[in-house]
Parts: C-alpha cells; structure tokens; sequence
C-alpha cells in the first residue's frame, strides 16, 4: 500500500465571506482530502480457468484499488478501482498514485458538488495527457479516481449512485460532460434535450427497477479453459436460474467452437440466446469466415470481433454478418471512439465498461452519444467489481435517459462479489437496484488484507510455498 497525506488538510478560512452555500465563520474548518491510498489487489483466477478466453488464456483478476480519506469526521470515504489480469497492476498503480498531488488537500465538498472539475484537471495535466492522450493507462488511472470522487459524493448524499444521477437536474449533468471532440455528433443542447426528455416518466421507471430489477446474461458458464461437461452443467444452470442470454467464448480453433456452439445450444435450448466473444482475436475477412460457420447455432451478438481500434474493419464485418449482431466497446479507449462507431454505423450494441475510459463522467458522454442515435447499451462486466459499478449506469440510463430495458442487458460473472461490501444481487436473471449509499466500489478490509499483493496474506503464503517446492 502506498499512501501521502496532506499537510494543509486542517487549514481553516480567514474571514468571513457570503455566498450561495451560506457564511463561512472566522476560523471554521474545511474537510480536504487528506490521503490517497493506493493498493495492488491481485485474485488468483487462472488457477481454475475462470476469465479465460483466445487471447487472455490465464487471467488472475486483479484491481488497481484507491482510496481518499478526509477529514470531514463523518467517516466516508471515495473508494475507486481500474481492473487488470495481473501484472499490468504494477503499471496502473503507478499512474494512480502520478495524478495524487491533484487531489491532496482539496475540499471535499467542492469536489463532490463538481466531480467534473476533477475530470477536467487530471485529464488536463499536459505531462500526463502526453502520454495518451485520453486513452491508455493514464486516461485508467483518471477513471479509476473520477469514480472514488462519485463514490465519495454519492455516500454524502446518502444515495446509491444510480439515484443521485437520476435526481440530477439536467442542467448539472450536462456540466459534468467534456463534449470537447464530439459535439458534432451530441452538443451540450442535444444532451439537455435527451436528459429532459429521460425526465418524463421517471418515477414511474425508479419504482420498476426497485420492484423487478434490470436485465442481465451470463457469461460463466463460457470461459474458453472450461471442458464440455463444465459448460453444459453451468448453461443448464443459468437456464434455471432464470437467465434468457449466455454468451461463450470464441476464436482459439474453429472446430472447438463449433463443437462448444453445439453443446451449449444443445444445453439450454432453441429459446435462449448466445452470444459470442471472440475477445479481438481475427481481422475482418477471418470474422466474416469464422462467424459463417457459426451461424447454424444462431448467435445473438458477436463481440470484440477485431481490434476494438478499427472503426470501418466494425462497419464491414456488420454489413457481412447480419443479421448477427456485432457489439464492442469494453476496450474503446474513449469518447471520441465511440462516437465515431456510432457515426459509422459499426455496432449495433454498446458496451460500456465503467473502468476502462475516464470513469462516470465519460460513461455519461457515451450514454448520451448512445441515446442520440438510438443505439441500446449492454455494459461489460464481469472482471473484480465491474458489476458493481457498471449496474448503476445502465440502472440511471434505464431511470432518466433512454427509459427502457428493450434489448438491454448487463453482462453478469458470478465470482470475486464476495470481496465487496455492497455486492451486487442478481435473482431470476436480473440485477437488483442497489440501496446502499455510494458507487458500490467499497471492498472488505479482510480482502485487501489477503489479496495485496505481494505482501498480503493470500500472496505471501503462495510465495513461501513456491520458494519450498523448488528448495
């Protein structure tokens, strides 16, 4: 664990001054931002297979994890996090802890009334931005402490997160949006008028999700390392448990797929769609030739067929595989990516991961790019947390932007929720609405404690025995 406080944290005002938020007493205290600890929690995962797929064979799942403390005396803290397969964590931790002296010592309340404001400077820092810009490690880093600030704002509002952005006004939304390079496909009017319209019916949309939840699928029983008996016990068991979608691995050797499309199509059925996820593994005319042979077993979706960079290679492979549809988006890098897919007509569903771009004020960029030209959203989850996360964005985007569930699901894994303090809740195939306070990003002290690695309890006790074997 790495950490710094702030010396000013304690500083106190001066003078009296009015404003809109009321007067501040000579000598009053302002809560700041007094640390950001960052840790390296790392989960053994390739050990059973689980995450495996063409070109990721043995992840072990793993988080870049933060922090902020304050000294505010109410006891709540941002926590936030990026997800990476392991040894990237090295890299990405380092980047979180680059962008610490934009957060010592701000005020709290500042921060949290303008989450924005923090987008604005991190991305903003001009050595940092140089080695992106807006995409690769350092724009993770932005999002994994972006999305601390909301869940420390959201915990002070005493809403869970998918709440405080679908009370929001309009107005104040649209001021947390960079529309810098895409305003000319969303300007800040189009997203006014979206939000305002998302507004209609609202009520009515808040008291369904809190009565039957959103819509997920499933990818667990679909890890590529996972043997034919494996698969068909898991379908089978998502079938049961009231899930409508699954989605399998594809994309290492074609007669594996097609004999693994076989078994699960046998498993759960004619009436349950699968979809497939070939992870970026071929270029556009491999795609197209790949995908034909699978298409006696009907996919749903084909996800992250190539590289998730290559706009017009997407538009090509659409128009050649329909009506399969072609879906990416969990390693878009940013905004303007999205927009241009959009633009290109490359997809026809979205898939927002709520760690891999600048954290919630860029997703709130992406939906509204989304609605604009009616394009349904179906998150990337799965990872360490990124169920946790990802449900409050299409839970606020169902509440008060596009109003429906039609076509829309949440990708759901079921492991590593128990490291969670506010782990996600998932009956008859639906996430249900969270009600705790905060962003849901909160893990369990006893985790942190056993997965840090190296130092953790987990890890060192693995690296004692390993040393032993080869003694």
């Amino acid at each position: 664990m790495s950490t710094t406080t702030a010396t000013t944290a304690t500083k106190t005002t001066t003078t009296r001054t009015t404003g809109r938020r009321g007067s501040i007493l000579l000598g009053e205290h302002i809560p700041r931002i007094t640390a950001v600890d960052t840790y390296d929690i790392r989960f053994p995962t390739s050990r059973e297979m689980d995450g495996s797929d063409a070109m990721n064979p043995d992840p072990d799942y793993s988080a870049a994890y933060l922090v902020l403390r304050t000294d505010s005396g109410d006891g709540h803290e941002g926590h936030g996090f990026t997800f990476t397969i392991g040894r990237g964590n090295d890299v990405q931790v380092a980047a979180i802890e680059a962008l610490r002296p934009h957060l010592i010592g701000r005020p709290v309340a500042e921060l949290c009334a303008d989450p924005g404001s923090v987008s604005r400077a991190l991305i903003g820092d001009s050595q940092l931005r140089w080695l992106g810009p807006e995409k690769g490690v350092m724009h993770m880093a932005i999002g994994a402490v972006v999305n601390a600030v909301w869940d420390l704002a959201a915990k002070r509002e005493g809403k869970p997160l998918w709440q405080l952005l679908a009370d929001a006004e309009p107005e104040w939304l649209v001021s947390q949006v960079d529309f810098r390079y895409i305003a000319d496909a969303l300007t800040p009017e189009d997203a006014l008028e979206l939000l305002r319209e998302g507004r209609h019916g609202a009520a009515e949309r808040r008291a369904e999700l809190l009565r039957r939840g959103y819509p997920a699928y499933t990818t667990s029983p679909g890890w590529l390392g996972y043997d034919d008996e494996k698969l068909i016990r898991l379908a089978k068991e998502a079938v049961a448990d009231g899930f409508t979608q699954i989605k399998l691995k594809v994309g290492a050797d074609l007669d594996d797929d097609i004999r693994r499309m076989r078994t699960a199509r046998a498993a759960v059925g004619p009436y349950i769609r699968i979809a497939v996820d070939a992870n970026q593994r071929w270029g556009v005319a491999e795609t197209v030739e790949w995908t034909a042979a699978l298409a006696e077993f009907e996919p749903y979706w084909l996800e992250e067929p190539t590289s998730p960079d290559d706009i017009l290679g997407h538009a090509a492979v659409r128009r050649a595989v329909a009506p399969i549809k072609v879906a990416t988006g969990e390693h878009v890098q940013n905004r303007i990516v999205f927009k241009q897919l959009l633009q290109a007509g490359a997809v026809d569903i979205l898939q927002i991961d709520a760690a891999r771009v600048g954290g919630v004020n860029e997703n709130l960029a992406i939906l509204l790019l989304a609605a604009k030209f009616g394009v349904p959203v179906c998150p990337h989850a799965g990872g360490v947390g990124l169920c946790e996360l990802v449900q409050h964005l299409s839970m606020f985007d169902f509440v008060a932007l596009s109003g429906t569930v039609q076509d829309r699901v949440i990708e759901y894994v079921d492991h590593l929720h128990e490291h969670f303090e506010d782990p996600v809740v998932v009956a008859a195939g639906r996430y249900a609405a969270p009600r705790s306070p905060g962003f849901s990003a909160q893990m369990r002290p006893g985790s942190i404690a056993e997965f840090s690695y190296p130092d953790g309890a987990f890890w060192a006790a693995d690296l004692a025995d390993r040393k032993e074997v080869t003694a």
